[in-house]
């Protein structure tokens, strides 16, 4: 593939894992992104929405304990606010995220990311 290929990868979640297998089993080397320990900045954050297609919210874990004590339920809050959450705490991001040149894609359901790598 003539595309730059980057995975942000959490491992302790088994669709992530699965997502690092897919391209392990295909040789596919990507550079993995452990967003949790190394989480994107706000600009990032905005690349990646643009990439996916989706707005701020969409990527919002809201399972997440955390999604509960900052009240992102809110429905007023704006993208630079939701993005400026997931900034602080990266837990919220949606996973895997998959980016293969301009497009990203989010693993679940894998199938997402073997579309993304047709």
């Amino acid at each position: 593939m003539s595309n730059a290929i980057t995975l942000y990868h959490y491992s302790r979640c088994s669709k992530s894992r699965a997502a690092l297998a897919l391209l392990e089993e295909r040789g596919i080397h990507a550079n993995i992104i452990h967003y949790i320990d190394t989480p994107p900045n706000a600009e990032q954050l905005t690349t990646l929405l643009s990439q996916l297609g989706m707005s701020a919210r969409q990527l919002l874990r809201t399972g997440e304990s955390v999604y509960r004590e900052m009240n992102l339920d809110h429905p007023d809050l704006s993208e630079t606010e939701l993005i400026e959450a997931m900034v602080r705490a990266p837990i919220l991001i949606e996973r895997p995220i998959l980016v293969v040149g301009q497009r990203a894609a989010i693993g679940r359901p894998i199938d997402n990311l073997i579309e993304l790598l047709a």
